[in-house]
This record gives C-alpha cells, sequence and structure tokens, in this order.
C-alpha cells in the first residue's frame, strides 16, 4: 500500500535524522495529482458473471485503445486503434457509462460493477523486482560509511515496525562496498594460495614454506595498530593494502631462510647456533635496507590525510607502512627462532633429496651421501 509504504518512509527519516554524519536526509519526491479511480465490487460483478481481468480489459480499451486491424497505404502499415474519444476519457461521467458485455450477452454499464470517482495519487509509482518501492536517500559527513551504516539498522530496528511484506534494504555506496568486500575477500584467499604455490616450487617443503608465511600475520599486526593510531578505518582501500601487503611482508621471510639453505648447501655449514646467528647478521642489512627503501617512498601518502586526491592512496599507505615495520622488526627476531627449532627435519629431508638427484644425474661414478644435522 503506498499510504503505508510513505507513512513508514517518514517514521525510517525521523529515526536517522539524530544520528551524527547524516546529512541530506531526505525522501524520493513524490507529486499527488488528479486521478479518475475505478475500484471493481466483485460481488456485483460475480452475480453478472463478469470476471475482473474483462472489465479491467474493456476499459483499457476505452481509454488506451486497442488495435483491431491494419490499414495500408501503399508500401506503409498504419494500425488501426479503437478508444473513446478525447473528451469522453477526460469525462468521468462517460467512463461510467462505459458498457461492458456479459456472458448471458447482455450488456452493463461500469457504473453498475464499480466504483468511479475522482481522486489524487502519486504522479509515479516506482517498482523493483515487481515490488512497489520508495527511496530514502541520505550523503556521509564527518565518520565512516560503516559504523554510520551499522547506527542506521540499529535505529530502524528499535524504533520502527515495519509490517509484514515490509522490508528495508540499503543500496548506494554501501552496497558498493559490501560487493567490493566479498571480492577482496576471495581474491586474498586465491592470491595466498598462488603464494603458497610459488613459494613450495622454491623450496620443496611446506614446513619451510609455512615458516615464510608466518611473517602474514606479524605485518598485519603493525598494520591494525597503525589504523587505530591514525584515527582510520577499515575500508576498501585499506583491505587492498592488506592483500598487497602479503607478498610484501613474506618477502623478508624468503632472504632469510634462502641464505640459511645457502650457507648449508653451498658453504658447508652445520646447522647449529652459529650458522643461524651468522645468517640472520648477513641477511640483517639487506632486509632493513629494502624495508627502509619502502618505507621512505610511502610516508608521503601515509602523512597526507585530507588531502584531495589521496582519499584511497593514503589508507593503502598506512596499511603498508606499519605492516612493513612490524614484519621488518619482528621476522629478525622470529624467523631465525622459529627456522632453529622447527627448520632441522626439512632441511634434512631437502638436503637428502638434492644429493640423490644430483647422484642420478651423474651416474653411477657419483657415490650418493646422506645429509645430517
Amino acid at each position: 500500500d503506498l499510504e503505508t509504504l510513505r507513512a513508514k518512509a517518514g517514521e525510517i527519516e525521523t529515526a536517522l535524522r539524530p544520528i551524527p554524519g547524516v546529512v541530506d536526509l531526505q525522501i524520493e519526491k513524490q507529486v499527488l495529482i488528479p486521478q479518475i479511480t475505478v475500484r471493481l465490487d466483485r460481488a456485483k460483478a460475480a452475480q453478472y458473471g463478469v470476471q475482473p481481468g474483462a472489465a479491467a480489459e474493456w476499459l483499457e480499451t476505452a481509454l488506451n485503445g486497442k488495435v483491431v486491424s491494419q490499414i495500408l497505404d501503399g508500401q506503409r502499415t498504419f494500425a488501426l486503434v479503437v478508444r473513446l474519444a478525447e473528451p469522453a476519457r477526460d469525462n468521468i461521467e462517460a467512463l461510467r457509462q462505459i458498457l461492458i458485455d456479459t456472458p448471458s450477452g447482455t450488456k452493463v454499464p461500469l457504473a453498475a460493477l464499480a466504483d468511479v470517482h475522482e481522486d489524487v495519487g502519486p504522479n509515479q509509482i516506482n517498482r523493483e523486482n515487481v515490488q512497489r518501492r520508495i527511496v530514502i536517500s541520505s550523503n556521509v559527513a564527518g565518520r565512516d560509511l560503516g559504523s554510520v551504516i551499522a547506527e542506521i539498522q540499529a535505529a530502524i530496528r528499535d524504533h520502527v515496525s515495519l509490517p509484514t511484506g515490509y522490508f528495508v534494504t540499503y543500496g548506494g555506496q554501501f552496497e558498493s562496498q559490501q560487493t567490493a568486500t566479498r571480492q577482496i575477500a576471495l581474491l586474498s584467499v586465491l592470491s595466498l594460495g598462488g603464494m603458497f604455490l610459488a613459494l613450495y616450487v622454491l623450496f620443496r617443503s611446506t614446513r619451510l614454506v609455512l615458516m615464510v608465511m608466518i611473517n602474514i600475520p606479524l605485518a598485519l599486526i603493525g598494520s591494525v595498530l597503525a589504523i587505530f593510531l591514525t584515527g582510520g578505518v577499515l575500508s576498501v582501500a585499506s583491505l587492498v593494502g592488506f592483500v598487497t601487503l602479503t607478498g610484501i611482508a613474506a618477502r623478508n621471510g624468503i632472504m632469510m631462510i634462502s641464505h640459511y639453505l645457502h650457507l648449508l648447501r653451498e658453504e658447508g655449514e652445520s646447522f647449529d647456533e652459529h650458522m643461524i646467528v651468522r645468517g640472520a647478521n648477513e641477511r640483517l642489512v639487506p632486509v632493513l635496507m629494502t624495508s627502509a627503501t619502502a618505507l621512505f617512498a610511502l610516508i608521503p601518502l601515509a602523512i597526507s590525510a585530507g588531502a584531495p586526491g589521496k582519499e584511497i592512496l593514503q589508507p593503502v599507505a598506512v596499511v603498508i607502512l606499519g605492516g612493513l615495520i612490524s614484519s621488518t622488526l619482528l621476522d629478525t627476531l622470529l624467523t631465525p627462532v622459529v627456522f632453529w627449532h622447527f627448520g632441522r627435519s626439512a632441511v634434512v629431508t631437502l638436503m637428502n633429496a638434492k644429493g640423490h638427484e644430483l647422484a642420478l644425474n651423474a651416474g653411477p661414478d657419483l657415490k650418493e651421501e646422506t645429509f645430517h644435522v
């Protein structure tokens, strides 16, 4: 019902107006215009044996016309339309006297079957998915969209009672944000899977791959802390920064573990504390310099909050900046410890497999050796 729809829209507008950040709140405009309303009396129609659809069809023919034939004029074709004359279509008495055929063969005026009267109604009735709807629109200023929507949902839930069959949906930028969030979540899973496969091709060890990927949660710690300290919110731009950060954070672990394997394979180091400390010291400067280069490049973007044109880049830079700092500092301490405690068996398996491969390629003259640590 249009009246109920507009009344509930007014209640929602009243409930939303006190919410901070909600601006330019308005209900979709509808102009009331003069109309002729025809309400069929089903009981009277049944007495005459007239179906509601038949009465509506007669009325539609009288007002809008019906094509009954075609007229040919040379190569052109014209439709022959039957309808009431223009003066009669604007005359309510003429409409009441429209004759409707009955199954018995008689004709009865429309006034005998329906109440025909002048009224006012909206100039347009909007529908979505074959359902009538009315739009309540607003902008958001001074606050993030997610928190405002949460308060809007709470206000509607607490202050507006919707009858059966009536419901509220949220569109606009919020709908786009929800869609983008779902897509980014899916892409994040795919990127982590692709990263795992790429690292497995490099290391040929699930355990070593997991040691590298442990840097990702370390980076998330700094990213979340950076968002909190800068007063930001978790937005689509921030999520893009998180996805980008996963690959950047894994780089330090790759450099560290690859160097450990180099020391064991190429330089004949034993798997002991000396090798762990040496590898960490030799990789410390390259890791710090690589991270510092990226950090200095991101600082101008990270401190440009509120600058025109930086609405998307600034949250991305904050996420990556915070993640780089935490992952670099924690990785320098944690990766050597994790590799020392959990990398021994993975290294043994990897080195023995490499030795077996060399023996097969060299032929029977080369004796296969077993690697122990």
